[in-house]
């Protein structure tokens, strides 16, 4: 990593099992709860890019304020749909940035931290 990069991303929740399962089934995130530490588990990306996701009593409640993590998927109205059955809420429909940067969406996940996802097509 350099100075600027993206070192940690830390999501609240109030469900750490739901968020948990909301995030390995649709997106294939794999998670490590660590001993010691209740409430808080790491995860990894597919690609290896991590953070953790924070349900300790010093977590700030989840929120639709703040910075917005985009996601690349392959199909944002499928994913969307998917979203929804799972518990999450669309914000903002597929919607298209320019031909050269594709498409972006807003959503809401299980326990309502905002999120992005953006793909090509």
């Amino acid at each position: 990593m350099a100075v600027g990069d993206i070192c940690h991303i830390e999501m609240m929740t109030n469900d750490l099992a739901a968020s948990k399962k909301f995030y390995e089934e649709l997106f294939q995130w794999t998670f490590q709860l660590i001993p010691g530490m209740e409430g808080y588990a790491l995860f990894s990306t597919p690609s290896g890019l991590g953070g953790g996701v924070n349900a300790s009593s010093m977590a700030e409640p989840p929120g639709d304020k703040g910075p917005i993590i985009h996601l690349e998927v392959a199909d944002i109205t499928a994913t969307l749909q998917k979203i929804e059955a799972s518990g999450g809420k669309t914000v903002v429909q597929k919607s298209k940035i320019s031909d050269e940067f594709g498409y972006y969406a807003i959503f809401l996940d299980c326990v309502g931290n905002r999120m992005g996802l953006w793909s090509q097509a």
